[in-house]
């Protein structure tokens, strides 16, 4: 079950009310996880059962995106002004610095939070911002091409397309590797997510400058990447590996850019052996 919580930020005109979507569910250790751009918290369905068997699983939709409204007038989406959000939403929780995963925009978050000593373990999923400027610019066409695609098919359409393995992959290969194991009910639901992302552009506007940089220390940080990525290479975790030296690298066989729906089982050991 979705719940709200509303809570304020800081920003250029002073205080300003951000509201958050999420689900809480299992018990243990707290664990936040993140999806990326243009995608919701559903993206974590697949493994959200086997990680709440150990941790206490709180699952967002990012402001903008998902059902979580968009960001105040002020508050950007830059990775400098949305980290400070997520972490006043750890405060609104009573969240003392939680572990986390993140995937791709949200993996790019997780890392920051992690450079930012808020959070008590990093699981980073083709985490964005190690790319080279034509990686970048690759990376960016295609998102705007799935998303031009998601708002021109009208939602009978994508509800007909859904209903077969050949429609299913035609509507998200670019994300996962097996398109066919989605269902139909969730490949609608995530293109519509897609289509009514209020943050997608503004989101893609402030990520064109964006390259982490800085290594994350004193806490575990595990960067895994899908050998399948259509979207970030995987050779872009070996620029991870460079930027963060104590970093497991890991190899997800067989997975695409949002893996978790690909090797569920895979995924959610990953995370919970960088969480213990």
């Amino acid at each position: 079950m979705t719940t709200t919580v509303s809570f304020t930020v800081d920003s250029a005109h002073g205080p300003r009310p951000v509201s958050v979507n999420y689900e809480r569910t299992g018990a243990g250790a707290p664990l936040v996880l993140l999806h990326g751009i243009g995608h919701h918290h559903q993206a974590w369905d697949p493994v959200t059962r086997i990680l709440a068997a150990e941790r206490e699983v709180i699952a967002l939709d990012l402001p903008g995106f998902g059902t979580s409204p968009a960001l105040p007038d002020g508050v950007p989406y830059t990775l400098e002004a949305v980290t400070p959000v997520l972490g006043a939403f750890f405060a609104a929780l009573g969240l003392d610095r939680p572990h986390v995963a993140g995937n791709s925009l949200g993996g790019l978050f997780a890392l920051e939070l992690g450079r930012r000593e808020l959070v008590r373990s990093v699981t980073a999923l083709s985490p964005a911002g190690f790319w080279n400027e034509p990686e970048r610019r690759y990376a960016f066409t295609t998102l705007r091409a799935m998303r031009r695609a998601a708002l021109a098919l009208p939602a009978p359409a994508i509800e007909r397309l859904s209903r077969s393995a050949a429609g299913r992959t035609a509507l998200t290969s670019t994300i996962y590797a097996r398109p066919g194991r989605r269902s139909p009910e969730a490949v609608v639901a995530e293109t519509l997510a897609l289509r009514g992302a209020t943050g997608f552009h503004q989101t893609l506007a402030a990520g064109g400058a964006v390259s982490f940089t800085d290594d994350v220390k004193g806490l575990p940080v595990t960067v895994a990447w899908g050998t399948r990525d259509r979207i970030l290479l995987r050779r872009q975790g070996i620029r991870a590996k460079q930027v963060i030296p104590g970093a497991r690298l890991v190899r997800l066989p067989g997975c695409g850019h949002v893996p978790m729906n690909d090797d569920p089982a895979l995924v959610a050991r990953v995370i919970l052996d960088t969480s213990r």
